[in-house]
């Protein structure tokens, strides 16, 4: 048959563009998996067959070629599934299990399915069973952790397919019939080593071939080592590097041994740099990682990585950008030779120097939006040339594309327990950079999954101020995504974790918060009561904008109640608030809120003089939307007053600010004509 090239769970193998789709082997567990997928299956209580997705399972070690027979199968039976094929990798490259809930998200995302942002894993791993109910899909479920991370994502339906790979056995999962991998059959691997070497290497030698081959026991990673190694000495005989792997001092697998030789082949420097790569986030690197984390500038960085890949150290990923990943089979090797060669304290170093660099592509990546702020482009020109971003376009790309290794860096960072402050730096200008290309909307997820982070850090370590800012970023995610009920919830406990830490900023906010949620749900009296609480707090402390504020607020909600008395003191102190404190725009937004109120409780009069006063404020502070809006309300006055000549002059006055965009006049006036 034809054969694809192996994969040691990543590493593309094939030099030859020609026979990069050529898969080696396993034709005979090939043939037993096709028929496995036919064979009847029973539930094993009922003895009828079984209404969920049969499972097929890969089983091998990291480096077997596991994943490759797993997508040459999937490559041969797609077409008996439609509705196409989702992959998802259950275990990140350095062996972190992924939650399922991240996972039921990715493949809910890929099938564009939305669901909240929120979602808990029950929920989750519901809407996906309903959303493959009807679908006949066949799911790649690579690197799998432990049986409950391949039954919480397992279709309801017969007519799916999950492939599994992982280890060993997947216990407690009904009619699972492991396919176990050992090495290739000798021609296959014979062949593997060829593709590095080049056929004359092999021909004028067949022995020496085979002896490094049964030297490798067949093992793909094993043998993908062997080949970088030859590849890179054109002089060296192929009976040398057998003799050199037999000669192999240690115990352990034919991996260990063949990655012991290719690894003492290294110059120092090079040395260094692959151990260090065991530091990288999940196992993902791009040359700004392996630069930070060795010192040394990123194209060097970036030529010392290609070097790793053609000698089978390092797998090239298929991206936008210049990115690579740890083989999982080597991961555990290269962070055990780092403890052994390397101090403690250059470690560390290490990786504080390559979470610093994350957070200054993180300030980079922000910044090159803000093309309106000076400072922001004067922080950027501060900036060394490797780390700017030339526009906000491959700003947004590079952070698409780094986003997994950015979150695996947010978990890095407080992977110890800890929040020291490179560790708030990061997490804060992630959420920032995200926000700023992305929205809260579309990035709500990740944004979750951040904030999480830091609550449970500061649950575990009992920091009431940082358990108190991390719920009250999750409650306003709640708030900003439709779950006003959850928000609530998690105000009130943020306001007492603020209580805790005796932190007036976080006990004030979180007060308006939750007066804000009760606002929301229609819960006048209590929103009018829990503002004025966070009021006293802020005139206590003197706080004079957040008061102007909270004012606007207060009067908001006894509008809302119909008790415009009390609106009309309430937008009258912030108007004089946002005065003293000289916020131009705040005042003008206060008294258009102030002329609405005047307008509801049937002082028409006075709402036309109060708008007059809000139109010449708002062109103080070039609010041109504000002064449209004004001008239309003032219309709509004048009619109600009888002077419709004076009234289609304020329309007029609105249509001229708003005729170079359309969208923006019919916005404000639908928003006029809901007033």
């Amino acid at each position: 048959m034809t054969d694809q090239a192996v994969d040691t769970d990543g590493v593309r193998l094939s030099q030859d563009p020609a026979e990069e789709n050529r898969f080696l082997g396993r034709t005979r567990e090939l043939k037993e998996l096709r028929a496995d997928i036919e064979r009847a299956g029973l539930d094993t209580l009922s003895g009828r067959k079984a209404p969920r997705a049969r499972v097929l399972l890969i089983a091998g070690r990291p480096g077997s070629g596991r994943t490759a027979l797993a997508e040459e199968l999937v490559a041969q039976v797609a077409d008996a599934y439609p509705d196409g094929v989702l992959r998802a990798r259950l275990s990140e490259p350095d062996g972190t299990r992924v939650p399922v809930s991240r996972l039921a998200r990715e493949l809910l995302t890929e099938l564009e399915c939305p669901v909240p942002p929120g979602a808990g894993e029950d929920d989750l791993t519901e809407a996906l069973r309903t959303a493959l109910a009807d679908r006949r899909v066949l799911l790649l479920l690579d690197d799998a952790a432990d049986a409950e991370q391949v039954d919480a994502l397992l279709p309801d339906t017969p007519d799916c397919l999950a492939v599994a790979v992982a280890q060993g056995p997947l216990t407690g999962i009904a009619d699972v019939r492991p396919c176990t991998l050992g090495g290739l059959d000798t021609k296959s691997a014979v062949e593997l080593l060829s593709r590095y070497t080049g056929s004359v290497r092999i021909t004028v030698d067949p022995r020496a071939a085979e002896q490094l081959v049964e030297a490798c026991q067949a093992q793909p990673a094993a043998l993908t080592l062997a080949g970088g190694w030859l590849a890179a000495r054109p002089q060296a005989a192929v009976a040398d590097l057998a003799k050199h792997v037999r000669a192999e001092d240690g115990e352990g697998t034919p991996l260990s041994r063949m990655f012991r030789v290719a690894y003492a082949a290294l110059p120092s420097p090079a040395a260094r740099i692959l151990r260090l790569l065991s530091l990288a986030p999940a196992g993902m690197v791009d040359p700004h990682t392996a630069s930070a984390l060795a010192g040394c500038s990123v194209n060097g960085a970036r030529t010392t990585l290609d070097d790793f890949v053609a000698l089978g150290m390092l797998r090239a990923v298929d991206s936008p950008l210049p990115e690579y990943e740890v083989p999982a089979c080597l991961h555990d090797r290269l962070r055990a030779l780092a403890e052994t060669h390397d101090r403690p304290a250059e470690l560390q170093l290490a990786r504080a120097r390559m979470l610093e660099r994350t957070v200054r592509l993180l300030q980079s990546c922000r910044a090159v939006t803000e093309t309106d702020s000076p400072q922001a482009r004067e922080k950027l020109q501060d900036m060394p040339r490797a780390l700017r971003f030339p526009t906000p376009r491959a700003a947004a790309d590079w952070l698409r594309a780094r986003r997994p290794a950015l979150l695996a860096s947010a978990r890095l960072a407080v992977a110890d327990g800890e929040l020291d402050t490179l560790a708030r730096r990061l997490m804060s200008q992630l959420v920032r950079a995200m926000v700023a290309h992305f929205g809260t909307q579309a990035a709500a997820p990740d944004l979750y999954g951040i904030h999480r982070l830091v609550l449970d850090v500061a649950e575990r370590r009992e920091l009431p101020r940082e358990k108190a800012a991390a719920l009250l970023n999750l409650a306003d995610l709640d708030a900003r995504t439709g779950r006003t009920a959850e928000a609530l919830v998690r105000y009130r406990a943020a306001l007492d974790a603020g209580r805790e830490a005796n932190d007036p900023y976080a006990t004030a906010r979180a007060m308006e918060s939750v007066g804000g949620a009760h606002l929301e749900l229609g819960d006048y009296d209590r929103a009018a009561d829990w503002f004025g609480r966070a009021l006293a707090q802020r005139l206590a402390r003197d706080e004079r904008a957040d008061a102007a504020r909270v004012y606007g607020r207060l009067a908001a909600a006894h509008t809302y109640a119909g008790r415009y008395g009390e609106a009309l003191r309430g937008w009258r102190a912030a108007v004089a608030g946002y005065r003293r404190t000289g916020d131009v725009a705040a005042q003008a937004r206060a008294l258009s809120e102030l002329a609405r109120v005047q307008e509801y409780a049937g002082r028409p009069e006075e709402s036309l003089r109060t708008c007059q006063e809000a139109v010449e404020w708002a062109r103080r502070a070039e609010d041109v939307r504000l002064q449209a809006a004004l001008h239309l309300r003032l219309a709509d006055t004048l009619d109600r007053l009888g002077d419709p000549a004076a009234a289609g002059l304020q329309r007029g006055a609105a249509d001229r600010m708003l005729k170079e965009d359309r969208s923006d006049a019919c916005e404000i006036r639908s928003a006029v004509t809901k007033d």
